[in-house]
């Protein structure tokens, strides 16, 4: 049995993000956020993403607590982009080298797949971020660019990675103009 399982996350669970997001804000290069926000724009992040009908997940263990979460949002706000989404992924500092990472990916790539997206991009705070760029490469992302020098943080200049997936189909077929009833780009 896992020591984890994964489901999808309800507005209830934004305090544990909240604390999750603020830890990775202030000791890592994963975001490039200065100031963590607080618990009201971390409830407005969460209702923006899931309003328009994006996933967003969590990973709790058996006590209930969350130990990491992960949800897709859109790449770029322009219609063209609209089947393409970038994941993001946050987990609590013990819940590191678990495995959890990979089982939030894997189940955030199945949603996305499903609900007809076909492209997905990780934007990588840290050229050294091997922990995120491992479980990207392992779920059949590819390196496609690094942007050297794109963030300052913690006193010196980070390089942001880019990876994608197709997803589905990829960009062999044409997509499903109905997937889309406007939600997300307004018709």
């Amino acid at each position: 049995m896992s020591a984890h399982t994964i489901r999808p996350a309800r507005p209830e669970d934004v305090p544990a993000f909240r604390d999750i997001y603020e830890e990775a804000v202030l000791n890592g290069t994963a975001t490039y956020e200065l100031v963590p926000p607080d618990l009201a724009e971390m409830r407005a992040r969460f209702a923006a993403i899931t309003g328009v009908g994006y996933p967003f997940i969590v990973a709790e263990d058996h006590h209930d607590t969350v130990l990491g979460y992960a949800y897709a949002s859109a790449f770029r706000h322009r219609p063209a982009y609209r089947w393409s989404v970038e994941d993001s992924i946050y987990l609590a500092p013990e819940a590191r080298g678990r495995g959890i990472g990979r089982d939030l990916l894997t189940r955030l790539v199945e949603l996305c797949s499903e609900s007809g997206f076909r492209q997905m991009v990780a934007v990588i705070g840290g050229a050294d971020n091997e922990a995120s760029i491992r479980v990207h490469r392992r779920a059949g992302f590819r390196m496609i660019g690094t942007f050297e020098g794109s963030g300052f943080k913690f006193g010196r200049w980070i390089d942001t990675v880019l990876m994608q997936m197709q997803l589905g189909d990829g960009n062999t077929s044409l997509p499903d103009e109905t997937v889309f009833p406007g939600t997300l780009y307004g018709g």
